[in-house]
């Protein structure tokens, strides 16, 4: 035989054995047995969690993967998933859900609203509108008033988000006569004594501290240290509104050096204005920058509070809870703890759940706040020795409440 038809019979027989398999394969495949029933509801509300799973009634095989779905986008999705069927094959599967939003903006609004006779800003815009999907919901009042005239409107405030979903409030918008004079109040301040928290709440799975700023003036911080504080939180600074240049909290490098020279452990927080993942990007680099030469064992809480302005932001829930998640991960590249800090009204209402720690602020002698949290701010008109005026008191747990 000659070398030709040697090498050619070669070429027959690899063609062979790498086609014909791949062929039958294929044949297979095509004639596989398929059996999916699907479930009734295909229809899931955004950014819940999802898998492939929770919307298979039957299949007669086994999942390769129960992939999680995509929820964070509204719409059609076409999801595709792979099983080992009865045959021993591995077959593909398509299917199409719907991903709904049926929740209605929020509005915090009381009965009542009160502003001053030609009152210049816009209610509309003061008043908390905002929802959990459009970064821009319609935030309008239906009603006549005039701030030129004292009285009182009966209005109604409404929200509608672009999925047509709409929250309604009625209320009263009162506009009253400025007062042309001030009477100074004659009653002395009360306070939330240190000394009382730690007898309430210090036992062995707590720390009792206190966090401060530029507005607790200048600190005596052994007679801090000497009072009981067990940890502090300090303000490292903010920025000038949305986009504006950053600010150091004028104590702040008082502050953190003198109570790591009394040997109290120190965490800290900043005040963002973030609008944008970008930003809080930034934000976080300050941060880091600012904090690289000290001994900071305690998390980095991230802090965002201009709820009076909200709608500035053009922010939905999700995406004001992607910001925090994205400074809290930045934070967290470099080895620091990250925090979220909060009231328990926004959490329960706004913030998306994180998986950073909690920093809950509800002034109350028992919080009945149900997530976890790992700091406790009880007041804000606490007293503790080395510190004149007013401190915010926090319970810190060993583990997690």
């Amino acid at each position: 035989m000659s070398k030709k038809k040697i090498l050619s019979i070669i070429i027959l027989a690899i063609f062979l054995l790498t086609f014909i398999p791949w062929f039958y394969h294929k044949y297979r495949l095509e004639h596989a047995i398929i059996k999916v029933t699907l479930k009734d509801a295909l229809e899931v509300e955004v950014y819940s969690k999802a898998k492939v799973s929770d919307f298979l009634e039957e299949i007669n095989g086994t999942l390769v993967k129960d992939e999680s779905i995509d929820t964070t986008k509204v719409g059609k999705q076409e999801i595709t998933f792979h099983f080992i069927n009865e045959e021993n094959l591995k077959v593909p599967y398509t299917f199409t859900i719907t991903v709904m939003d049926n929740t209605p903006p929020t509005i915090r609004l009381g009965r009542n609203y009160s502003v001053p006779k030609n009152y210049e800003g816009s209610i509309e815009e003061d008043i908390f509108c905002g929802d959990n999907y459009d970064d821009d919901p319609s935030c309008t009042i239906e009603g006549e008033y005039d701030v030129t005239t004292v009285g009182s409107y009966a209005l109604t405030y409404v929200a509608k988000d672009s999925n047509e979903n709409e929250t309604t409030q009625d209320f009263i918008l009162n506009v009253y006569e400025p007062s042309s004079s001030s009477k100074e109040g004659s009653s002395t301040p009360s306070y939330t004594d240190f000394n009382e928290v730690v007898a309430t709440y210090k036992n062995d799975n707590t720390k009792i501290g206190i966090d401060v700023s530029h507005w607790q003036g200048d600190i005596d911080f052994e007679k801090v240290k000497d009072a009981g504080v067990e940890f502090v939180f300090i303000r490292v600074g903010t920025s000038n509104g949305i986009g504006g240049d950053y600010i150091l909290d004028r104590k702040f490098k008082q502050n953190i050096e003198g109570f790591l020279e009394a040997d109290i452990p120190v965490g800290i927080y900043y005040y963002s204005y973030a609008n944008s993942v970008k930003q809080a990007k930034k934000d976080a680099e300050w941060v880091l920058k600012q904090i690289k030469d000290y001994d900071i064992t305690l998390p980095i809480a991230f802090d965002w509070e201009s709820w009076g302005s909200f709608q500035e932001f053009n922010l939905s829930f999700y995406h004001l809870t992607e910001v925090a998640t994205t400074f809290l991960e930045e934070i967290e590249k470099e080895g620091y703890e990250g925090m979220l800090y909060s009231s328990k009204t926004y959490l329960e209402s706004i913030w998306y759940e994180t998986p950073y720690q909690t920093w809950l602020a509800h002034y109350t002698d028992e919080t009945n706040y149900q997530k976890d949290y790992k700091v406790w701010q009880l007041c804000n008109d606490g007293q503790v020795e080395g510190i004149e005026g007013a401190v915010d008191i926090n319970v810190m747990y060993e583990s997690e409440k």
